[in-house]
């Protein structure tokens, strides 16, 4: 797929979500920071999702200012959660102007307990609602579990992220009324993905965000593992020709309503 959408043709892009701490992008951080930048991405939403990365993570943030932050427990990890894991992370949500995230439910995995998962997601959710924290929200297979439990929450955070939408685009309706943003990645430019492509032709313009997920979930004609944010016009281009739009134009939408979403979050002049 040629990558021809540029930041010339947009203000700029925000990658809403992904993990610069993992993966190659780990030891290699700064050529990336610079690809992405020469890519047009001006902001980067790293997310930390077990208590081993949440410093790392914070630092990053601190280090560089077009990286803002989230902290959280991802539900992958959260077998090994420490007895103090709850503590640390309001300690760290308190501290500093972070999000929270990533968190969720996967119901995809094979070996998990689910009211374990769901404990530790409805605490990080109280907690981002308690604080007035954005949250990135990672979801597989649980999307109608999820709509119940977020829909039986008294107090809600005042922002909320479907990140990498994998779900039906039936469900958007239902996500956007909850009050959720759904966020869109590189698994639309696979064309046999038909359920991620339909559905991110359904969300609301005002709720749309796009994100690289890297290191994973690479755009068709990259190794998987081997995404990293300066692919982001690659999703905004083909989002933009599935939606019917102008790539300048989605990119603009999605760059607003990320701001918008990690104001909060503000670090550095990241949302500058």
């Amino acid at each position: 797929m040629a990558n021809s959408f540029h930041v010339s043709d947009a203000p700029g892009l925000v990658d809403a979500h992904c993990h610069l701490q993992d993966g190659f992008l780990r030891h290699a951080l700064e050529p990336a920071l610079i690809r992405a930048r020469a890519a047009g991405v001006r902001m980067m939403c790293c997310n930390g999702t077990h208590e081993g990365d949440w410093d790392y993570v914070l630092g990053l943030g601190r280090s560089h200012a077009d990286i803002c932050v989230s902290l959280g427990l991802h539900p992958w990890y959260v077998a090994e959660r420490g007895p103090g894991w709850l503590a640390r992370l309001e300690e760290l949500v308190a501290g500093n102007p972070v999000g929270v995230g990533e968190i969720g439910l996967d119901n995809a995995l094979e070996e998990r307990n689910d009211a374990e998962q769901e404990e530790v997601f409805l605490a990080q959710m109280e907690l981002a609602a308690r604080y007035g924290r954005p949250v990135t929200v990672h979801c597989r297979k649980a999307f109608g579990r999820l709509a119940d439990l977020v829909g039986g929450m008294q107090r809600r955070p005042p922002f909320m992220m479907l990140h990498a939408y994998a779900g039906s685009h039936e469900m958007v309706p239902v996500f956007e009324k909850l009050g959720f943003h759904i966020s869109i990645c590189a698994s639309i430019t696979r064309t046999a993905n038909r359920k991620a492509r339909t559905a991110c032709t359904k969300v609301s313009p005002e709720r749309l965000l796009v994100e690289s997920d890297s290191p994973a979930i690479a755009p068709v004609g990259v190794d998987f593992e081997r995404n990293e944010p300066a692919y982001l016009p690659m999703v905004v281009e083909v989002l933009a020709e599935l939606r019917g739009e102008r790539p300048e134009g989605v990119a603009a939408q999605t760059a607003a309503n990320a701001r918008a979403f990690f104001g909060c979050c503000e670090s550095g002049g990241a949302l500058t």
